[in-house]
């Protein structure tokens, strides 16, 4: 296990140096060629964002697509564990059928969607800017769908572990039902959620070390080494981007991103407890996705608006609190909900060997 551990933490130092040298290289070139960001005029239901125009414009201007070098740093790191697995240095590659298929796919898929909404942002095509929402949805129902299908399929898995209200549930066909809804709401929470700098990613770095944490101890040691190394992607991006940001993730990054935590916890819930602490550490989330549901009920219902803006981070940041101020008591509170999260999976596996 330490040998793992060894080789699983020089991939995250590789991906770390990789990042230092190739960040300050990417953008240049994306100022060279007028990668940047615009601000979001229209709300979901069609009125102008007036009040978030206002708080963001100072944002216009900074570098996107963040994503293109995360996808660079993802490829060059699976060639480099090719490599080292041809001269016999480690076991396994990061492609393995039983741990990354699965996760590689909804990665680079949902890449390539992120990519062309960026692409048609950025040159402005569309009445919104980029791919409508209403196109955004569609593509994702597709691939949540197709997702689904290939866990109760292929892969043969119809039960969620929701300990400790029960331990295998089996729900047959309900199965891919339910990992759809899950999936479509998973994207659409955090895509919510990513309204300030290092907001969502500050949040999803301490999911991801809980789930580096869970792979690690259910020994799938290829897909703790893919995890680890999308930590030390973030991990870096943050030393550069610290506020004020630098550049953005924007939907080719965050897609990809999404997707990779979506995939992660379907093949968690096939061996370990992870849906109840999942819903924990994933609380603010939900809690934002919650107030944005709230806003838009209300105005359909009332014709009215509920609060002044919405999410809820935004409204924190139109009436009370900084940006940053916000960010980092989100972050604190995500670690204390995570320490709850890993107490929880601690105390099932003490459980579970004992019974």
């Amino acid at each position: 296990m330490l040998i793992k551990l060894n080789h699983i933490l020089m991939f995250a130092l590789v991906t770390f140096f990789l990042w230092m040298v190739m960040y300050p290289i990417y953008i240049k070139i994306l100022k060279k060629l007028k990668v940047w960001k615009t601000i979001r005029e229209d709300t979901v239901t069609g009125e102008k964002s007036t009040i978030f125009a206002k708080l963001h414009q100072h944002k216009a201007g900074t570098p996107t697509m963040w994503g293109g070098l995360f996808l660079v740093i993802t490829l060059i790191m699976i060639g480099i564990s090719l490599l080292v697995q041809k001269r016999w240095w480690i076991n396994n590659s990061l492609l393995s059928r039983p741990e990354t298929y699965v996760i590689l796919l909804w990665f680079f898929g949902m890449w390539l969607i992120g990519l062309l909404d960026d692409f048609l942002n950025i040159r402005w095509f569309g009445r919104k800017k980029g791919l409508s929402a209403k196109a955004k949805l569609i593509l994702m129902f597709i691939f949540a769908g197709f997702i689904s299908w290939w866990f109760y399929v292929k892969l043969g898995v119809d039960y969620i572990n929701i300990w400790p209200f029960g331990w295998e549930i089996h729900i047959g066909i309900f199965y891919p039902i339910i990992t759809f809804l899950i999936t479509v709401s998973i994207v659409n929470a955090i895509n919510i959620t990513d309204g300030l700098d290092w907001l969502a990613w500050g949040l999803m770095s301490i999911i991801l070390f809980v789930l580096w944490m869970v792979t690690f101890m259910n020994q799938t040691y290829i897909a703790t080494t893919l995890v680890v190394i999308v930590i030390a992607i973030l991990a870096s991006f943050m030393f550069f981007n610290i506020f004020p940001a630098k550049i953005f993730m924007w939907d080719s990054g965050a897609f990809a991103m999404w997707w990779l935590l979506a995939s992660l916890i379907y093949l968690l819930n096939m061996r370990m407890w992870i849906m109840i602490p999942f819903v924990i550490i994933f609380g603010l989330f939900i809690l934002d996705t919650a107030s944005s549901a709230l806003q838009i009920f209300w105005k359909k219902r009332f014709k009215k608006k509920l609060f002044a803006v919405s999410p809820l981070h935004h409204l924190f940041e139109n009436k009370w609190f900084h940006e940053t101020t916000i960010v980092m008591k989100a972050w604190f509170i995500q670690a204390i909900l995570a320490a709850v999260a890993i107490i929880m999976l601690f105390y099932q596996l003490n459980w579970a060997f004992i019974g």
